[in-house]
């Protein structure tokens, strides 16, 4: 199967969002993974002044991370799917917490404007049609020298890894969601993630991209090389030439 898509994709989420907490806390250490992530953008705490992009938050388990490590900081939780921000609305939210329904890739049309001292993205740049796109957006709307953490399923390339994944989502993902009507979302969950950059190749693409210090952190249990977070901050100098990383 060809992966998702823009409205396609949108839509889909749309569809599973009344069941995606449900089937997100089947996975072991979901949320913990998220705080963890949170942590690693390595801001200050309690995140007093600082303003924060969730970039691609969906039901609000990512902004209920940056607000957990981050209380003081003001959060934009941003999403596409309007179904999956009815979820996070629906949440008790501190006043500095606001979301906005808008793609990653058109993020100016909808309001959201730097800077911004840091950006949290989770499980969202294997989503998108045109990662260096975002990549450049992201890299714009943050102050100089703010941070960057990416929270993604990223393989390890070992073949191992990718077995791991394919059996856990064959195996138990699939059927359960294929079973409340939602298939198409968690087929393509997968696809995407097996089609995606594995860790090396997007450390690679975050650094051509104008960012320094980059690094990819694995994340423990049975998604040790397969999730990572990959933290970086935006350089001061230019950006070399995005060509690099494809």
């Amino acid at each position: 199967m060809t992966v998702l898509r823009d409205a396609e994709l949108a839509a889909a989420f749309d569809h599973a969002a009344a069941r995606y907490d449900t089937l997100v806390a089947a996975n072991p250490g979901y949320h913990a993974h998220l705080r963890r992530s949170a942590r690693r953008l390595g801001l200050p705490r309690p995140g007093t002044g600082l303003r924060v992009l969730d970039l691609g938050c969906g039901t609000g388990a990512s902004t209920a991370a940056l607000a957990r490590v981050l209380p003081e900081a003001d959060i934009t939780a941003v999403d596409a799917s309007a179904g999956m921000l009815d979820r996070a609305l629906a949440k008790p939210w501190p006043g500095s917490v606001r979301f906005v329904c808008a793609p990653a890739e058109a993020l100016a049309e909808a309001g959201v404007e730097g800077p911004f001292d840091a950006v949290f993205a989770a499980y969202l740049f294997r989503n998108v049609a045109d990662p260096d796109a975002v990549l450049r957006s992201v890299h714009a709307l943050l102050a100089p020298h703010g941070r960057l953490a990416v929270h993604e399923y990223t393989l390890s390339g070992r073949p191992l890894d990718r077995a791991v994944w394919t059996a856990v989502s064959r195996g138990v993902v699939l059927p359960v969601a294929s079973a409340l009507g939602d298939g198409d979302l968690y087929r393509h969950l997968w696809r995407s993630v097996v089609d995606f950059d594995t860790v090396d190749r997007f450390t690679d693409r975050v650094r051509a991209h104008g960012f320094d210090r980059v690094r990819a952190l694995p994340l423990p249990g049975w998604q040790t090389g397969i999730t990572h977070t990959v933290v970086a901050r935006r350089a001061v100098s230019a950006p070399g030439n995005p060509g690099s990383a494809r």
